[in-house]
């Protein structure tokens, strides 16, 4: 395997040497160990394995790597490249945070669109770009020794189809995915070579629950084991891959993740976006759906990848997340009795900015059940909470605070919560 570039002359010198003593003197069962990728910086590695379509692979590692680290696939547009999504989105600088590594992949083909339509792309194993990324995933975890239970992919647009093909192609592999304009596993099929399928495009394609989840399930025939969650997101407006889409690609995950097509939870995190939940209520729920209204199909905004980390459930692995600077502190208190309690919260809008509208998410201490509360609307009652913010304390001037509470039942532990998000931003605790 190679890795370019960003390797003086001088620096590689030494190890050409150190190669050809041991082609001399090792045993012939001897293989080369897998070299790592420079840090901080993006780099190509080329040879990674298996790549019928020619592929291009890039990787960034965190200075601050993890042991065992988690791996985000992060996959372009039509047009776009590897280095594009790197310098587009803000899944490095996550990285930089939590530890975990990205793979770009890359496009070589005229279009620089996937191949999430051929009958080769839409079977496990069977060729194409989805094999080519199979292959860097497993150079990746053999290089970094990467935790396999922790795999992820995400994409926007072609990169967003791609990403329902890898997690139907290889719900063995993924952990969850989260595709931001996009369509459904299958939706894009042709036979003819075309890359394009206009009826999917147009949101014309519509098929039961049932039907949606059997493409899924044939790509892996006779694979029983767990599959992957799915996020998606969808702007109304989008003229490219139209909105109907949305709700197909809603009908498909929740038949083959086994869940009811009822939302389980249904709010507006940020104003014009209707999130709903199904087959539970928390950040990791099996599938997630993001609609924008009035949005167009370049929907993808920076924080985005953020409430994509969320749902993955990286935000809270790898190295201790600081602070993010001008967002805001949550103090909590608790006054416990028997099996009873009271928690007090102060959230301080610690930005340069007003915030009108908030939403206070945290997760309960085992055992904990909420049985009232003030200063803001609660829901659920157990588990990851959100609260919601009263008529009269929804605007929140730099520096200034608000304070809330609730009572609730416990089981031995009488703990606050330790981690806080404002509408989507991590806050610092105390």
């Amino acid at each position: 395997m190679s890795i370019t570039p960003r390797r003086p002359l001088r620096s590689v010198l030494p190890a050409l040497l150190l190669l050809l003593a041991a082609v001399l003197f090792a045993a012939p069962t001897a293989s080369a160990r897998t070299e790592a990728a420079p840090t901080a910086t993006l780099t190509e590695v080329t040879n990674f394995g298996t790549n019928p379509s020619n592929l291009q692979m890039y990787l960034y590692v965190p200075d601050n790597v993890t042991a065992h680290p988690a791996i985000v696939v992060a996959v372009h547009y039509c047009t776009g490249s590897g280095p594009a999504m790197y310098n587009g989105t803000e899944w490095a600088q996550l990285a930089d945070t939590y530890g975990f590594v990205v793979i770009y992949p890359s496009v070589t083909r005229s279009s620089k669109c996937f191949d999430v339509s051929s009958p080769q792309a839409l079977k496990r194993g069977g060729g194409s770009d989805p094999v080519g990324i199979k292959s860097m995933i497993d150079w990746t975890v053999n290089t970094y020794s990467a935790d396999t239970s922790r795999i992820y992919a995400t994409g926007i647009s072609s990169g967003a189809m791609m990403t329902n093909v890898l997690l139907g192609d290889y719900p063995d592999v993924f952990a969850a995915g989260a595709a931001f304009s996009g369509v459904p596993f299958g939706c894009f099929a042709t036979t003819d070579g075309s890359e394009w399928n206009s009826a999917c495009s147009g949101g014309t394609i519509t098929h039961t629950p049932q039907e949606w989840g059997d493409l899924v399930r044939a790509a892996y025939p006779g694979y029983t084991g767990t599959r992957p969650r799915m996020q998606v997101w969808h702007g109304t407006e989008d003229d490219v891959l139209r909105y109907p889409n949305f709700g197909e690609e809603i009908k498909q995950w929740t038949n083959v993740l086994g869940v009811s097509q009822t939302p389980a939870a249904t709010d507006s995190p940020v104003s014009g976006w209707t999130r709903t939940r199904y087959g539970a209520t928390g950040d990791r729920a099996p599938v997630e759906a993001i609609s924008l209204q009035g949005v167009g199909h370049n929907l993808y905004a920076w924080g985005m990848a953020s409430r994509a980390l969320a749902f993955f459930g990286l935000d809270s692995s790898g190295p201790a997340p600081q602070p993010q600077p001008g967002a805001c502190k949550v103090t909590a208190t608790t006054n416990a009795w028997n099996t009873g309690l009271t928690a007090s919260l102060t959230i301080t809008n610690t930005g340069t900015t007003a915030i009108n509208g908030w939403q206070l998410a945290f997760t309960l201490p085992t055992g904990q059940t909420l049985t009232n509360g003030w200063g803001a609307t609660y829901t659920p009652s157990s588990g990851t909470v959100t609260a919601t913010n009263a008529t009269y304390n929804g605007t929140l001037a730099p520096n200034a605070s608000v304070s809330i509470g609730y009572q609730a039942n416990h089981g031995g532990n009488s703990a606050a919560p330790g981690t806080f998000t404002l509408n989507g931003t991590t806050c610092s605790a105390s």
